[in-house]
Protein backbone atom coordinates (compact mmCIF):
# COMPACT_ATOMS: atom_id res chain seq x y z
CA UNK A 1 0.00 0.00 0.00
CA UNK A 2 3.00 2.27 0.49
CA UNK A 3 4.10 4.52 -2.34
CA UNK A 4 7.74 5.57 -2.69
CA UNK A 5 8.49 9.15 -1.80
CA UNK A 6 9.30 11.40 -4.72
CA UNK A 7 12.54 12.83 -3.34
CA UNK A 8 12.37 16.53 -2.58
CA UNK A 9 8.67 16.87 -3.44
CA UNK A 10 6.81 17.83 -0.23
CA UNK A 11 4.05 15.52 0.94
CA UNK A 12 0.42 16.19 0.09
CA UNK A 13 -1.08 17.95 3.12
CA UNK A 14 -4.47 16.51 4.10
CA UNK A 15 -7.28 17.69 6.38
CA UNK A 16 -9.72 15.22 7.95
CA UNK A 17 -13.25 16.45 8.77
CA UNK A 18 -15.49 13.92 10.52
CA UNK A 19 -17.44 14.02 13.77
CA UNK A 20 -16.34 10.49 14.72
CA UNK A 21 -12.94 10.54 16.36
CA UNK A 22 -12.32 6.85 15.70
CA UNK A 23 -12.96 7.38 11.98
CA UNK A 24 -10.48 10.25 11.90
CA UNK A 25 -7.93 8.17 13.80
CA UNK A 26 -8.28 5.32 11.33
CA UNK A 27 -7.94 7.60 8.33
CA UNK A 28 -4.93 9.34 9.88
CA UNK A 29 -3.19 6.04 10.50
CA UNK A 30 -3.62 4.98 6.88
CA UNK A 31 -2.68 8.36 5.38
CA UNK A 32 0.32 9.02 7.63
CA UNK A 33 1.72 5.58 6.74
CA UNK A 34 2.42 6.96 3.25
CA UNK A 35 5.66 8.87 2.65
CA UNK A 36 3.98 11.24 0.20
CA UNK A 37 0.92 12.09 2.35
CA UNK A 38 0.54 13.88 5.68
CA UNK A 39 -2.46 14.74 7.87
CA UNK A 40 -2.03 18.33 9.09
CA UNK A 41 -5.56 19.30 10.21
CA UNK A 42 -8.40 17.50 11.97
CA UNK A 43 -11.89 18.88 12.60
CA UNK A 44 -14.95 17.37 14.24
CA UNK A 45 -17.56 19.34 12.32
CA UNK A 46 -17.97 21.71 9.41
CA UNK A 47 -17.68 24.88 11.49
CA UNK A 48 -14.34 23.77 12.90
CA UNK A 49 -13.17 22.94 9.38
CA UNK A 50 -14.14 26.36 8.03
CA UNK A 51 -12.19 28.06 10.82
CA UNK A 52 -9.16 25.81 10.43
CA UNK A 53 -9.10 26.20 6.64
CA UNK A 54 -9.71 29.94 6.56
CA UNK A 55 -7.07 31.60 4.34
CA UNK A 56 -5.70 33.54 7.32
CA UNK A 57 -5.31 30.36 9.34
CA UNK A 58 -3.66 28.54 6.44
CA UNK A 59 -1.24 31.41 5.95
CA UNK A 60 -0.10 30.93 9.54
CA UNK A 61 -0.07 27.12 9.67
CA UNK A 62 0.75 26.24 6.08
CA UNK A 63 -1.35 25.15 3.11
CA UNK A 64 -3.80 22.26 2.99
CA UNK A 65 -3.98 20.48 -0.34
CA UNK A 66 -6.85 17.99 0.05
CA UNK A 67 -9.78 17.75 2.48
CA UNK A 68 -11.65 14.53 3.29
CA UNK A 69 -15.08 15.88 4.26
CA UNK A 70 -17.90 13.90 5.88
CA UNK A 71 -21.41 14.95 4.88
CA UNK A 72 -23.47 14.58 8.05
CA UNK A 73 -21.98 16.39 11.05
CA UNK A 74 -23.26 18.56 13.89
CA UNK A 75 -22.96 22.37 13.97
CA UNK A 76 -22.37 22.60 10.20
CA UNK A 77 -22.69 19.81 7.65
CA UNK A 78 -20.12 18.97 5.00
CA UNK A 79 -22.06 20.62 2.19
CA UNK A 80 -22.13 24.06 3.77
CA UNK A 81 -18.54 23.69 4.95
CA UNK A 82 -17.38 22.77 1.45
CA UNK A 83 -19.17 25.74 -0.08
CA UNK A 84 -17.68 28.16 2.46
CA UNK A 85 -14.16 26.79 2.13
CA UNK A 86 -14.24 27.00 -1.67
CA UNK A 87 -15.82 30.47 -1.61
CA UNK A 88 -13.03 31.86 0.58
CA UNK A 89 -10.27 30.98 -1.84
CA UNK A 90 -7.97 33.77 -2.99
CA UNK A 91 -5.64 33.97 -6.01
CA UNK A 92 -2.69 33.78 -3.64
CA UNK A 93 -4.14 30.88 -1.65
CA UNK A 94 -6.46 28.64 -3.70
CA UNK A 95 -9.01 26.51 -1.90
CA UNK A 96 -7.97 22.95 -1.07
CA UNK A 97 -9.55 20.19 -3.11
CA UNK A 98 -12.45 18.55 -1.27
CA UNK A 99 -13.35 14.87 -1.40
CA UNK A 100 -16.77 14.23 0.13
CA UNK A 101 -17.14 11.06 2.18
CA UNK A 102 -20.54 9.51 1.76
CA UNK A 103 -22.55 6.32 2.12
CA UNK A 104 -24.95 4.57 -0.26
CA UNK A 105 -28.00 6.17 1.32
CA UNK A 106 -26.70 9.71 0.87
CA UNK A 107 -26.47 9.88 -2.91
CA UNK A 108 -28.66 12.97 -3.07
CA UNK A 109 -26.05 14.89 -1.09
CA UNK A 110 -23.27 14.05 -3.50
CA UNK A 111 -24.56 16.22 -6.35
CA UNK A 112 -25.09 19.11 -3.96
CA UNK A 113 -21.53 18.68 -2.70
CA UNK A 114 -20.10 18.70 -6.21
CA UNK A 115 -22.05 21.85 -7.00
CA UNK A 116 -20.79 23.36 -3.74
CA UNK A 117 -17.23 22.87 -4.91
CA UNK A 118 -16.17 19.33 -4.08
CA UNK A 119 -13.81 17.60 -6.49
CA UNK A 120 -15.49 14.26 -6.02
CA UNK A 121 -16.73 11.75 -3.53
CA UNK A 122 -15.73 8.47 -1.97
CA UNK A 123 -17.53 5.83 0.06
CA UNK A 124 -16.61 5.88 3.72
CA UNK A 125 -16.13 2.12 3.65
CA UNK A 126 -13.88 2.19 0.57
CA UNK A 127 -10.68 0.13 0.81
CA UNK A 128 -7.64 2.08 2.08
CA UNK A 129 -5.97 1.82 -1.33
CA UNK A 130 -8.97 3.50 -2.96
CA UNK A 131 -8.91 6.36 -0.47
CA UNK A 132 -5.17 6.93 -0.95
CA UNK A 133 -5.55 6.84 -4.73
CA UNK A 134 -8.40 9.37 -4.52
CA UNK A 135 -6.27 11.80 -2.50
CA UNK A 136 -3.42 11.57 -5.00
CA UNK A 137 -5.73 11.84 -8.00
CA UNK A 138 -7.48 14.96 -6.72
CA UNK A 139 -4.18 16.56 -5.75
CA UNK A 140 -2.91 16.07 -9.32
CA UNK A 141 -5.82 18.16 -10.54
CA UNK A 142 -8.17 15.42 -11.63
CA UNK A 143 -11.47 14.65 -9.94
CA UNK A 144 -12.63 11.36 -8.56
CA UNK A 145 -15.90 9.50 -8.32
CA UNK A 146 -15.76 6.26 -6.37
CA UNK A 147 -15.91 3.53 -9.05
CA UNK A 148 -18.25 1.39 -6.94
CA UNK A 149 -20.65 4.33 -6.61
CA UNK A 150 -20.60 5.77 -10.11
CA UNK A 151 -23.64 3.82 -11.32
CA UNK A 152 -25.71 4.93 -8.33
CA UNK A 153 -24.76 8.54 -8.94
CA UNK A 154 -25.72 8.29 -12.59
CA UNK A 155 -29.01 6.59 -11.72
CA UNK A 156 -29.73 9.48 -9.38
CA UNK A 157 -28.76 11.98 -12.08
CA UNK A 158 -31.02 10.42 -14.69
CA UNK A 159 -34.09 11.10 -12.55
CA UNK A 160 -33.43 14.81 -13.00
CA UNK A 161 -32.68 14.64 -16.72
CA UNK A 162 -35.06 16.23 -19.24
CA UNK A 163 -37.37 13.73 -20.90
CA UNK A 164 -37.15 15.23 -24.37
CA UNK A 165 -34.90 17.41 -26.46
CA UNK A 166 -37.12 20.47 -26.03
CA UNK A 167 -36.73 20.31 -22.26
CA UNK A 168 -32.99 19.71 -22.66
CA UNK A 169 -32.65 22.92 -24.64
CA UNK A 170 -33.94 24.89 -21.66
CA UNK A 171 -31.28 23.55 -19.32
CA UNK A 172 -28.88 26.33 -18.18
CA UNK A 173 -25.84 24.32 -19.31
CA UNK A 174 -27.27 23.35 -22.70
CA UNK A 175 -25.86 26.33 -24.55
CA UNK A 176 -22.43 25.67 -23.06
CA UNK A 177 -22.54 22.05 -24.22
CA UNK A 178 -23.66 23.22 -27.67
CA UNK A 179 -20.39 25.19 -27.97
CA UNK A 180 -18.31 22.00 -27.82
CA UNK A 181 -16.74 20.75 -31.02
CA UNK A 182 -17.44 17.22 -32.20
CA UNK A 183 -14.07 16.08 -30.87
CA UNK A 184 -14.66 17.76 -27.51
CA UNK A 185 -18.01 15.99 -27.26
CA UNK A 186 -16.28 12.69 -27.94
CA UNK A 187 -13.78 13.41 -25.17
CA UNK A 188 -16.51 14.45 -22.74
CA UNK A 189 -18.47 11.25 -23.40
CA UNK A 190 -15.36 9.19 -22.66
CA UNK A 191 -14.72 11.26 -19.52
CA UNK A 192 -18.27 10.44 -18.43
CA UNK A 193 -17.48 6.77 -18.86
CA UNK A 194 -14.61 7.11 -16.41
CA UNK A 195 -11.78 7.00 -18.94
CA UNK A 196 -8.45 8.58 -17.98
CA UNK A 197 -6.59 10.94 -20.30
CA UNK A 198 -4.27 8.11 -21.29
CA UNK A 199 -7.19 5.81 -22.09
CA UNK A 200 -9.00 8.54 -24.04
CA UNK A 201 -5.86 9.09 -26.08
CA UNK A 202 -5.71 5.38 -26.88
CA UNK A 203 -9.41 5.30 -27.78
CA UNK A 204 -9.13 8.29 -30.11
CA UNK A 205 -5.59 7.57 -31.39
CA UNK A 206 -4.24 10.93 -30.23
CA UNK A 207 -1.47 11.96 -27.86
CA UNK A 208 -2.24 12.37 -24.16
CA UNK A 209 -1.13 16.01 -24.39
CA UNK A 210 -3.82 16.55 -27.03
CA UNK A 211 -6.41 15.02 -24.72
CA UNK A 212 -5.32 17.36 -21.92
CA UNK A 213 -5.81 20.30 -24.26
CA UNK A 214 -9.32 19.10 -25.15
CA UNK A 215 -10.18 18.57 -21.47
CA UNK A 216 -8.99 22.08 -20.61
CA UNK A 217 -11.15 23.57 -23.35
CA UNK A 218 -14.16 21.51 -22.26
CA UNK A 219 -13.83 22.70 -18.67
CA UNK A 220 -13.49 26.30 -19.82
CA UNK A 221 -16.53 26.17 -22.12
CA UNK A 222 -18.70 24.46 -19.49
CA UNK A 223 -17.48 26.70 -16.68
CA UNK A 224 -16.59 23.53 -14.77
CA UNK A 225 -13.99 23.37 -12.02
CA UNK A 226 -12.97 19.81 -12.81
CA UNK A 227 -13.86 16.58 -14.56
CA UNK A 228 -16.62 15.64 -12.13
CA UNK A 229 -18.50 18.87 -12.74
CA UNK A 230 -18.09 18.44 -16.49
CA UNK A 231 -19.44 14.89 -16.32
CA UNK A 232 -22.40 15.99 -14.21
CA UNK A 233 -23.18 18.65 -16.82
CA UNK A 234 -22.99 16.06 -19.59
CA UNK A 235 -25.59 13.89 -17.87
CA UNK A 236 -27.83 16.75 -16.79
CA UNK A 237 -28.07 18.07 -20.34
CA UNK A 238 -28.67 14.65 -21.85
CA UNK A 239 -25.41 14.50 -23.81
CA UNK A 240 -24.69 11.23 -22.01
CA UNK A 241 -27.08 8.85 -20.34
CA UNK A 242 -26.48 5.87 -18.05
CA UNK A 243 -26.06 2.70 -20.04
CA UNK A 244 -25.63 4.57 -23.32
Amino acid sequence: MSTPSSGTVPPVRVALVDDQQLVRAGFRMVIDSQPDLEVVVEAGDGAQAVRALDPAARTATGPVDVVLMDVRMPAMDGLEATERIVARATPELPAPKVIVLTTFDLDEYVLAAIRAGASGFLLKDAPPEEMLAAIRTVHRGDAVIAPSSTRRLLEHLVTALPEDEAAAADHPAHQAVAQLTDREREVLVLMARGRSNTEIGQDLYVAEATVKTHVGRILAKLGARDRVQAVVTAYETGLVRPGA
